[in-house]
């Protein structure tokens, strides 16, 4: 019986520490659908700590989205993915408006920066599109 507590409760534990939240799963998103909603306006500067990508992110959408996650691909001299990263944007970003993002990055050839996932916000009634 105490084993079986403690198994308990070591998975609930396992399950706060990894983020897990019952009934709010992610969802991703093909570029199609993103593209519809989103536009990604980027730029890669250096800074004292090396290479940074940082723009801004338009919802065209006419409902705010929250929990938007972005992927930053790095791309080598021949056009090949060489490594990515995730970044959240912090924060909400408006409908019809823009949300700032900014991460550091490795240094590669170039960057390419897409919409991964987000939620939309809950506004009470409609689907705001």
């Amino acid at each position: 019986m105490i084993r079986a507590r403690r198994a308990i409760t070591g998975l609930a534990v396992a399950l706060v520490l990894a983020g897990f939240t019952p009934g709010r799963a992610q969802t991703l998103y093909v570029p199609e659908t993103t593209d519809r909603y989103f536009q990604v306006e980027f730029q890669v500067i250096q800074n004292r700590k090396g290479p940074a990508v940082e723009g801004y992110l338009y919802n065209r959408a006419r409902q705010a989205a929250q929990r938007v996650r972005l992927q930053i691909q790095r791309v080598d001299a021949a056009g090949a993915v060489v490594g990515s990263s995730t970044i959240w944007v912090p924060g909400e970003v408006p409908m019809e408006s823009r949300a700032f993002f900014s991460a550091a990055v490795p240094e590669a050839a170039s960057y390419r920066v897409q919409v991964l996932s987000f939620d939309w916000t809950c506004q009470g009634g409609g689907s705001g599109m």
